[in-house]
Formats: structure tokens, C-alpha cells, sequence
């Protein structure tokens, strides 16, 4: 009975997460030079975000270990930073090869907010043509979905909003 008991266990903590463990929010994670790569900015059952102090870095938690300073990531500060800054040039690169005058445009929620009829990326005026009338926009207001649509970083209704009142980028944060 007690081989059973010690086996479901055993078991029970083999299936706890990393995060679960000790990913706190502000816990520092180290890196493979024993250094800061920083602290967790966020912590969820499967991928702790590491703000590093240029970048909130997704790390799925099955690759923290317990260090020799506490939790540790087999990387340094300055590869996931550039791992961080190659990621934001390839998703900005495929987001700027998307903006192009006629192309069909989703909000965050994935609904069709219009179409684009205006594009200069040079001077970082896009103008998004909705129901509602026209927004300018920049071009960091926009993503591609891993769909591979070109969405805007608000939701319909904020879009609609900022086209009657005239405003050149809605308010807030945008949706997610």
C-alpha cells in the first residue's frame, strides 16, 4: 500500500509545473553565466514571461531548472534578448509586408474592421477605411494573426469609435 501511495505521489509532483513550484511574479531567473536574466514578470501553468529590462521574454517553464542562485533558463541575458529582438524584426518585417493600400483588415477579436487606403510606412501614417468612416492609424497598431491575416491591435468597436469621433488612433492600450 505504501509503494502505491509513494507512486501516485511521485507521480503528482512530476506533473507540477515549474511556475507552480517557485515562478512567483519577481522571482529573478538566472542564466547559464550564473548572471540575472531577469525577474518573472508573469507567471502561468506553462510559460513564465521574464522581463529582462528590454524585453518580457516568454520562456515555457518545462525549460527552468533549479540552479545554484535559484531558477535558472540553460541561456544568458544577452541570447534571449537577442532571441527577443530577432522575433520583434521577423513579426514587424511580415506585419509591414501585410500593410499594403486595399488589404482586408481584422480587429483583435477577428472581426473585419475594412480595408486599408492609405499606406506610408516611411512616415508611419496608415489610414484603416471602416464602416464607420475613416482612422489613421500607425503602423505599430497592427499584427499579423498567426492566422497570417493583418489585424489591427483594437477591437471593432474601438475602431468605430475613434472613426466618429474623429480621432487619429484609438484610446487605451488596444484590445487583446
Amino acid at each position: 500500500m505504501n509503494a502505491i501511495i509513494r507512486a501516485g505521489l511521485a507521480s503528482a509532483i512530476a506533473m507540477t509545473s515549474a511556475a507552480t513550484l517557485a515562478q512567483d511574479v519577481g522571482t529573478t531567473i538566472y542564466g547559464s553565466d550564473g548572471k540575472p536574466v531577469g525577474t518573472v514578470a508573469k507567471a502561468e501553468p506553462r510559460v513564465v514571461m521574464i522581463d529582462t529590462g528590454k524585453h518580457k521574454a516568454p520562456v515555457p517553464t518545462n525549460l527552468l531548472f533549479d540552479g545554484e542562485q535559484g531558477k535558472s533558463v540553460n541561456a544568458t541575458k544577452d541570447l534571449v534578448d537577442a532571441m527577443m529582438d530577432e522575433r520583434l524584426a521577423e513579426a514587424a518585417a511580415k506585419r509591414d509586408a501585410k500593410l499594403a493600400k486595399g488589404a482586408e483588415v481584422i480587429s483583435a477579436g477577428g472581426r473585419s474592421v475594412g480595408t486599408l487606403a492609405a499606406v506610408d510606412l516611411a512616415g508611419n501614417a496608415i489610414v484603416l477605411d471602416g464602416p464607420a468612416g475613416p482612422v489613421r492609424l500607425n503602423k505599430e497598431h497592427f499584427a499579423v494573426s498567426p492566422q497570417g491575416d493583418l489585424m489591427v491591435l483594437y477591437s471593432r468597436d474601438q475602431i468605430a469609435s475613434a472613426a466618429t469621433s474623429g480621432k487619429t488612433a484609438p484610446s487605451g492600450s488596444g484590445a487583446r
